[in-house]
């Protein structure tokens, strides 16, 4: 029995029952199931390796994030070196260390 039949006789249960709590939750239940479903096939994960896609992807866009990451730490590292050695040289400069240098 589909998920379609099943809920069509559900709807036909509480028709004549007068919608009883309990068939109420069963329509709702199967419905729902029935619409993710749909969802799945219109997005196309219906197939038995979405899993394994989905799982890929979260393992890719996980490692973009860590390189993301790393990278923005190197290029902040960097830049602390720059100004840093910058300030070095000006210090040098002022102390008169300048002679030095050229």
């Amino acid at each position: 029995m589909t998920r379609e039949e099943m809920l069509a006789r559900l709807v036909a249960q509480a028709e004549g029952e007068g919608g009883e709590l309990v068939t109420l939750r069963a329509i709702v239940e199967e419905a729902t199931g029935l619409g993710a479903e749909r969802v799945l096939a219109r997005m196309g994960l219906s197939d038995p390796s979405a899993h394994d896609d989905l799982a890929e992807l979260r393992e890719l866009l996980r490692a973009w994030r860590d390189a993301k990451a790393s990278a923005w730490k190197a290029a902040v590292g960097w830049v602390v070196r720059g100004v840093l050695a910058l300030l070095l040289f000006g210090i040098a400069v002022r102390l008169g260390f300048g002679d030095f240098v050229q």
